[in-house]
């Protein structure tokens, strides 16, 4: 903590375990939320966006997380990239600030495994998952973020093996403006191996339009910095659209777009050492159009189309486009239509949908596959003290064929406070054309004969919610066949992806989350500690004397805690995270933001790797050390 300022004067309102807390659960006085917009929703109010069935949080029996507005609000981060990276489960792979380039993955899957989805629309890159990331949305125009933990093709369809993240972003009732502006620097290491400052920088622009002719929100961003290694300097530009337009009381239109270009320095991001003059290039296009009726008191309906487009632009030589250059143009299509029913048995939710991907690339070539799928689910609470949600999802893919994924989860509501859930799942994700089709000689080759690789899921759990205390445990197991590895038989081969017969995870999750002062005291204090512990095996890659690329970078512990204090004007946040994988040095990060408002303009102060821990993330990439932010928001 800054010396500074006394711990009387903090207010601490990140309280990332699972589940995650708002304000309201918290304890907090909502008069101390030093950075609050709009009025405080409780978290058991939130309704989780699937497509068809809508259950609130607290009625829901999977492994849910939330990260609410108030919690965005109070990380030291200023990406999504960033605030994930604070989530149990979730295994955040950063090559550098400021959102510059990620790879996700949930309960030590592959990030291939993660589905990411904006307002329940997917944007799932068909080229590679490494672009899954790079979308068009500030972190100002994110209301909330939905974790979900375990395979999900019943709720989401294709590619949710391991989990799925959804990004909800902000509707506001009411015109407001915002304006966030914040710089940063830190010490790096110039080409003479001196210290040289590394310097950030970004802004924030956004605010809702709302009238007679709906509500229209439209939100901007700029971040840009020197690097903090050789050639790792950064450009992103994002815009974000979205309106809602009611045509009467029981209907709505929708519309959603976006567009993010982001230009960076690529020294060892994917094939270090020989890549330290590579560049990248990759832009993202996001539109999605939909429509909700009621069209009476127990049938709804709501189709939906969506479109995306990405280019990816890899230049190994920066200063020679005339080889080792990589360019890829995606669009993928999804047309869909879902609809629920009222019975006196339950709820009853269908959806159909289509997608088409494409892509044009001068290495992977010219390829085009379709997907049909088409889901069934069926939601009762007429069984004493049990909820039960069960369902399937058929899908048909021109290239694979035909496959089924069902799917039930079940919650027993012991008393007031205590409630055993359960749920086992599958899921399936279709190898990328990058996993088919790449010749990037010598260095990596794809492999048309991979197929699917297909989950399944199981498990338990208890959940406590309580005055002060609200926590959780469970036990899972995961089961993959036809696991799709990169793997090379020595250094001097390319890395070729292949089929290995199983992928087996055993994992324990745990967190709590405990109010340590009364609700009614001017000072409130709040704790919470998360753990997740993972044991995957492969049926193996290194049973064949093969190198593998990514089944031995997997979690095998993670902890994440916080510590919550309020009072007054002043706000903060301090966080700690442990990550221990296969095969990386274990790693100890903690960061820190306090911050000071008087309306309607907040100063805050985040410091970044407190304790200058030197470490690696993903392939052969240190992260910054010890870096800081000041920032100026505006708010009307």
């Amino acid at each position: 903590m800054n010396r500074f300022f006394t711990t009387k004067h903090l207010i601490l309102l990140l309280t990332i375990g699972a589940p995650c807390l708002s304000v309201a659960q918290t304890g907090l006085r909502p008069d101390t939320v030093a950075q609050r917009e709009g009025p405080t929703i409780s978290l058991g109010e939130v309704i989780i966006t699937e497509n068809r069935l809508q259950l609130p949080f607290t009625k829901q029996n999977r492994n849910i997380q939330v990260i609410d507005r108030q919690q965005i609000e109070a990380m030291p981060g200023h990406s999504l990239n960033e605030l994930l990276s604070y989530v149990a489960g979730v295994d955040l792979r950063q090559r550098g600030p400021f959102g510059t380039q990620a790879d996700v993955s949930i309960d030590g899957g592959s990030f291939e495994q993660a589905l990411i989805l904006v307002n329940g629309v997917k944007v799932l890159d068909a080229q590679t998952a490494h672009n899954s990331l790079n979308l068009p949305i500030p972190t100002d125009a994110i209301e909330r973020i939905e974790i979900l933990r375990g395979p999900a093709a019943r709720v989401y369809g294709i590619n949710s093996l391991t989990g799925a993240i959804n990004i909800v972003t902000r509707k506001s009732e009411r015109s407001d403006f915002t304006v966030n502006a914040y710089a940063g620097s830190g010490l790096k290491k110039d080409t003479a191996n001196n210290d040289a400052l590394f310097n950030g920088r970004g802004i924030q622009v956004g605010g809702t339009m709302a009238g007679r002719l709906g509500q229209h929100t439209v939100y901007g961003g700029h971040d840009s910095g020197n690097g903090y290694r050789y050639n790792t300097a950064f450009r992103n530009n994002k815009i974000f659209y979205q309106s809602e337009i009611p045509t009467n009381a029981k209907q709505a239109l929708s519309l959603m777009g976006g567009y993010v270009s982001s230009n960076f320095g690529a020294n060892g991001f994917y094939a270090a050492p020989g890549d330290r003059e590579s560049q990248e290039i990759v832009q993202t296009v996001l539109a999605a159009i939909s429509y909700r009726a009621e069209l009476s008191e127990r049938f709804s309906i709501s189709p939906r189309v969506s479109y995306r487009y990405g280019y990816d632009d890899y230049r190994y030589f920066r200063h020679d486009l005339s080889r080792a250059r990589s360019q890829h143009r995606g669009h993928a299509l999804n047309t869909e239509i879902n609809g629920t029913l009222q019975t006196t048995a339950g709820e009853i939710g269908v959806g159909l949908e289509m997608r088409n991907e494409t892509i044009r690339s001068t290495n992977i070539g010219d390829h085009e596959r379709d997907n049909f799928g088409m889901y069934a689910e069926f939601k009762t609470e007429k069984i004493n003290r049990i909820l039960l949600n069960a369902g399937a999802y058929i899908n048909y893919n021109t290239d694979y064929g035909w496959q089924l994924f069902p799917g039930i989860d079940i919650g027993y509501q012991i008393d007031e406070r205590w409630k055993l859930v359960a749920h086992t799942g599958t899921g399936q994700r279709i190898p990328s054309f990058t996993d088919l089709y790449l010749d990037q000689q010598p260095g990596n080759v794809g492999n048309p004969a991979v197929v699917p690789e297909r989950a399944w899921h199981a498990e338990g759990g208890v959940k406590y919610t309580g005055q002060r205390l609200i926590a959780y445990t469970n036990y899972f197991y995961r089961n993959i066949d036809n696991f799709i590895d990169w793997v090379r038989e020595n250094p001097d081969t390319p890395y070729q992806p292949l089929n290995f017969s199983k992928n087996r995870v055993h994992g324990l999750a745990a967190s709590a989350n405990y109010r340590l002062s009364d609700p009614a005291s001017i000072v409130s204090w709040m704790a919470g500690l998360s753990y997740t512990w993972l044991s995957p095996s492969v049926g193996t890659s290194a049973q064949q004397g093969l190198i593998s690329k990514y089944a031995v970078e997997s979690l095998r512990h993670q902890l994440v805690a916080n510590l919550t204090l309020a009072t007054g004007r002043f706000s903060g946040t301090a966080t700690a995270r442990f990550n221990e994988r296969i095969s990386y040095k274990s790693y100890f990060v903690s960061d820190v933001r306090i911050a000071y408002r008087f309306s309607p303009v907040t100063i805050y102060l985040d410091a970044q790797n407190i304790f200058d821990v030197t470490y690696i993330e993903a392939a052969a990439v240190p992260m910054p050390g010890r870096w800081f932010n000041l920032g100026l928001k505006y708010g009307l």
